[in-house]
């Protein structure tokens, strides 16, 4: 006769399946006869004034109306600086042969790059001068500068 096919260890670790198996559906019955509902007003949450999560709905008297438009998204705007202005200042060097040179501005001390293409007339250094400022991709430069 053949013997059976069972043995000891399968016949224990189908004993532990069936364990496991009924655990689970006894800890599925024990959740269901102890919950409080699973309608949406139990899986509500409210975040208070200084941003914690809260069970308990915010006073409606505590109520601040903010105007959408106050908020700022993303980075503020840089603001603009003024190009018409016209600033006086004194050449502190100036290469004629290459065509540049700057400019240090006599109220803020500020230097600025000058091109040969935004002068109306020739200058050398240690000449005052009046320009106006214009924003490039390297820096501010000063432009249409005159002689005083």
């Amino acid at each position: 006769m053949a013997s059976s096919q069972e043995t000891f260890n399968k016949k224990d670790k189908e004993k532990k399946r069936l364990k496991k198996r009924l655990d689970k559906q006894q800890k599925i019955a024990e959740r269901k006869a102890n919950s409080q509902g699973s309608g949406p007003g139990n899986m509500i949450a409210y975040v208070d004034e200084y941003g914690q999560i809260t069970d308990t709905p915010p006073n409606p008297a505590n109520k601040k109306k903010i105007d959408a438009s106050s908020i700022e998204i993303g980075v503020p705007k840089r603001e603009k600086i003024e190009a018409t202005a016209i600033r006086n200042g004194r050449v502190e060097f100036f290469n004629a042969s290459k065509g540049f040179g700057f400019i240090k501005e006599t109220d803020s001390q500020e230097k600025f790059f000058v091109h040969v293409n935004n002068l109306t007339e020739e200058i050398r250094e240690n000449d005052m001068v009046t320009f106006e400022i214009e924003r490039s991709f390297k820096g501010m430069n000063a432009v249409r500068v005159k002689k005083v």
